[in-house]
């Protein structure tokens, strides 16, 4: 039996031999080429380069949703986590067209679309008060993220990204504010840090902040002020409000809406001070990024009422396939290997960051409310 195992493997060998020989063998003709074939339609070559790796993130994406509906768990930390475990499609073959197209130019449709959520009437309903908060907590907290992480010894950048992401609506503003953030080697990774982190601090506050809102004794106002100015997601806050009564669920939700809508100012000023901050584009006019464009279009054509609920309702839910989309297609860029390596001072900058914004809030609705 060794005798016939040692000869199946002798043969074995000789046989690669025999075909590498082969393959070296000069005057054989070269395989023909294949045919060019012209595009049938406009972008067609664009079109069969990205749709393999677009197909496998919204494949992700559906099944993110499908977990998230069945086991009430946010559907972005399921399509990050399902995402990061299809990591080696963006190492090497077809997929890696796709996956960068979905985590860039489906990204920017889905916050272009955001827009369709919001109208100038729900942020002014709410009066000064709530406006001036929110205001003030974007700002301190992007701020105070920017400081904090200088001390920990972390990028500048990195505290604008987690600042943004905390005082604006979560794994979106995350998206949107790296987007125009100075591209690095580690940049695609903190931004998947950050999505993760944010979004299993927004679920903690949506599980926390309606039983501390009850201790506390606050009214449904108070109450919808506070979840609304400080949990991170949409989905959260909806569900945190509206777990105390309709009327705290739609406070909270117009104050959400109104730090969503911060995120046009705040992703254009960011752009701007990259911009400034660039010798390549030191005295360039700064411009304003198409998505943002979009998003401010579609906040006016809703205020106006030329956008009909059907439609709205059909953008909104289309913006968040495209976000969930995108969100999968940034896990497949992203390995286990590299987030385990950045320590414990990011996760401690985000909780920071959460802390600042929620103790601001409620100070703030205490003594003003």
């Amino acid at each position: 039996m060794a005798g016939r195992i040692t000869d199946l493997d002798t043969d074995t060998a000789a046989a690669h031999q025999l075909f590498a020989s082969l393959d070296a063998m000069e005057g054989l003709p070269p395989a023909p080429a294949a045919p060019v074939k012209p595009d049938r339609f406009p972008y067609e070559g664009a079109l069969r380069r990205v749709y393999p790796g677009l197909i496998v993130a919204a494949t992700i994406g559906i099944a993110a949703t499908w977990l998230s509906t069945h086991y009430s768990a946010p559907v972005m930390l399921y399509a990050l986590l399902l995402g990061m475990a299809f990591h080696f499609l963006h190492e090497e073959g077809a997929c890696i067209a796709g996956i960068e197209f979905s985590s860039k130019a489906i990204l920017r449709v889905g916050v272009a679309l955001l827009g369709a959520r919001i109208t100038a009437e729900q942020i002014m309903s709410l009066g000064p008060w709530p406006i001036l908060l929110v205001v003030t907590g974007v700002i301190t907290t992007i701020l105070f993220g920017a400081l904090l992480a200088k001390r920990l010894g972390l990028s500048r950048n990195f505290g604008v990204l987690t600042g943004g992401a905390v005082a604006i609506c979560g794994a979106s503003a995350a998206l949107a504010v790296a987007s125009v953030l100075p591209k690095t080697r580690d940049s695609e990774r903190d931004t998947i840090l950050t999505v993760v982190t944010v979004t299993a601090l927004s679920t903690i506050a949506m599980i926390v902040y309606p039983l501390l809102s009850t201790a506390l004794g606050f009214s449904h106002t108070q109450a919808g002020i506070f979840i609304g100015g400080t949990i991170h997601d949409v989905a959260q806050v909806v569900g945190a409000g509206y777990s105390i009564s309709n009327e705290t669920g739609d406070t909270a939700t117009y104050v959400k809406l109104l730090r969503v809508a911060m995120l046009v100012p705040v992703v254009f000023s960011i752009a701007l001070l990259v911009r400034r901050g660039s010798p390549a584009n030191a005295g360039a006019a700064p411009k304003l990024p198409t998505f943002l464009i979009g998003f401010v279009a579609l906040v006016v054509i809703n205020s106006l009422g030329f956008l009909p609920k059907p439609v709205a309702d059909f953008a909104g839910e289309l913006s968040r396939w495209c976000l969930v989309t995108a969100i999968s297609a940034l896990g497949m860029k992203t390995s286990f290997k590299a987030l385990a390596a950045v320590g414990w001072k990011p996760v401690g900058l985000m909780v920071a960051e959460t802390l600042w914004i929620g103790t601001l809030v409620l100070i703030a609705v205490k003594s003003l409310v």
